[in-house]
């Protein structure tokens, strides 16, 4: 899976680092960001869980 955040959307919520820490994060202005060499979902079930948590809907999965 690839996964994307939209940084035009986001709003720093945080709920994307809250339900799956072990791929996402927050840069230091506080907006989602993906660690690195995790753009992949690292295999976790939480990512779709991340991208519905997200209250813009700013995150995108897609399977590659």
């Amino acid at each position: 899976m690839r996964i994307s955040i939209d940084k035009d959307l986001c709003i720093g919520a945080g709920q994307c680092a809250l339900t799956e820490p072990g791929v996402f994060t927050q840069d230091d202005d506080g907006f989602g960001a993906l660690l690195a060499g995790r753009e992949d979902g690292a295999g976790s079930p939480l990512v779709r869980e991340a991208a519905r948590a997200c209250p813009v809907q700013a995150i995108s999965v897609r399977e590659s």
